[in-house]
């Protein structure tokens, strides 16, 4: 028997593993037998020898062909998964604004900056609605120069929206202390809105506190404070060529690699900022959407329906909102009921009634990358086939060499035993 024979059944299943097997003791002993006058059969067996282990190299690299094939064009299909999501996160913004809103039918006008003023000042004893106050009417009262400097505004001010639908989403998303929140640049700014006793009580003839008494309001209960030099940013990359500069998140996969069917884009970067808050509002040069923006939504998915968004629970890892009212706070956190009627809503960017100049072309561009997608399919699949065929003949011709090997082993044995030396 030969030393390195495999047991049949036993053999490594892999076409490199079984183009190496190297039958050397009955190639011996097969020469030897040419030396005696067997010449025909010996010539035989060496010749099904090689021509067996040929056919299993050249199944072996048809095997890796497929194989490499395969994974280019998967390596393609991701690509035009990606341009697709980013052209739909361009159209999503005009999908949204076209789903039926029968909860709110009575306030179906864009809202605007003014309206959200408005909204802001309803909360007359909130510490949002008195710092609007003050400097809207008052603002020669204001003269600390943290208040000047450093606060920047209510964020229900500090970003707008598409349309009114995802304003009613996001606000309803956040909550009204969220969006009632005060933003400021540095810690000094928080400072200069409350100040403290010896005993750690509140000082109220100071800060925001003396400022509201000296108007005639009275603060009321506690108010949120977001800090930009204290918060977490996001520190990946930015949308190439983007005036927004949108973040560059990774776009959700389900399990499979399919892309989420519904995936608008990330509530982070539906929220569109003024240009002087985009750049530079920290020490380290970051804006309104790595920082405020960022920490308010992190990456929090919008879906067209609340079916797309339970389908793509698996790739869901900071929450989920969908336009027709489905909302998750986290994983597994799901938020049911009716919508809340946050009465504090995000101003819209601007009422037109056409689309844009580039609407059309985004759209053609946008079918054409579909129909390329769906031929890379075909091509995979066509390759998949291609791989299945040529793994089930190597299958195939791998039990043939394994049997020819014990064919060739038993041969040999009985070669060796009848063999006398001269």
């Amino acid at each position: 028997m030969m030393k390195n024979e495999p047991a049949h059944g036993q053999t490594d299943a892999s076409p490199s593993a079984l183009m190496q097997v190297d039958p050397k003791e009955t190639c011996i002993v097969v020469r030897d037998e040419m030396q005696n006058g067997g010449f025909p059969e010996a010539q035989t067996i060496l010749y099904n020898s090689k021509k067996l282990q040929e056919d299993l190299h050249v199944l072996g690299m048809k095997i890796k062909h497929h194989e490499d094939n395969i994974k280019f064009l998967k390596s393609h299909k991701n690509k035009l998964d990606d341009s697709i999501l980013d052209l739909q996160v361009t159209l999503g913004k005009y999908h949204s604004s076209t789903l039926p809103n029968n909860e709110n039918n009575a306030h179906s006008s864009n809202q605007s900056e003014d309206e959200t003023m408005e909204q802001i000042l309803q909360h007359e004893k909130s510490a949002a609605g008195i710092l609007c106050r003050l400097k809207t009417n008052h603002g020669t009262q204001i003269s600390h120069p943290s208040f000047t400097n450093d606060v920047l505004g209510v964020v229900a001010t500090l970003g707008k929206v598409d349309d009114d639908n995802l304003g009613r989403l996001f606000s309803d998303y956040l909550g009204v202390e969220t969006m009632l929140a005060i933003v400021c640049k540095t810690y000094e700014g928080v400072k200069a809105l409350e100040t403290y006793d010896k005993e750690g009580q509140i000082n109220k003839d100071f800060g925001l506190h003396g400022l509201s008494a000296s108007i005639g309001k009275e603060l009321d209960g506690r108010f949120l404070v977001f800090c930009l030099e204290n918060l977490r940013p996001y520190c990946g990359e930015f949308v190439v060529d983007d005036p927004q500069r949108r973040l560059d998140l990774l776009k959700p996969k389900l399990p499979n690699g399919e892309s989420p069917p519904g995936f608008i884009g990330f509530a982070v970067n539906m929220i569109n900022v003024e240009f002087t808050n985009l750049f530079f509002l920290t020490g380290s040069g970051y804006g309104l959407r790595e920082t405020l923006f960022y920490n308010l939504f992190s990456r929090l998915q919008v879906y067209k329906t609340r079916k797309d968004m339970v389908l793509a629970i698996p790739c869901i890892s900071d929450g989920a909102i969908s336009l027709d009212g489905g909302m998750m706070k986290g994983t597994g956190i799901f938020s049911l009921g009716n919508r809340n009627n946050v009465d504090v809503r995000f101003p819209i960017l601007s009422v037109t009634s056409t689309l844009p100049d580039n609407y059309i072309d985004t759209e053609k561009q946008l079918k054409e990358i579909k129909w390329k997608r769906e031929k890379m399919l075909e091509d995979i699949k066509r390759e998949q086939a291609l791989l299945d065929a040529a793994k089930q003949s190597f299958e195939r011709k791998k039990e043939e060499f394994v049997n020819f090997l014990a064919q060739s082993s038993a041969y040999a044995s009985q070669m060796q035993a009848g063999f006398t030396p001269r």
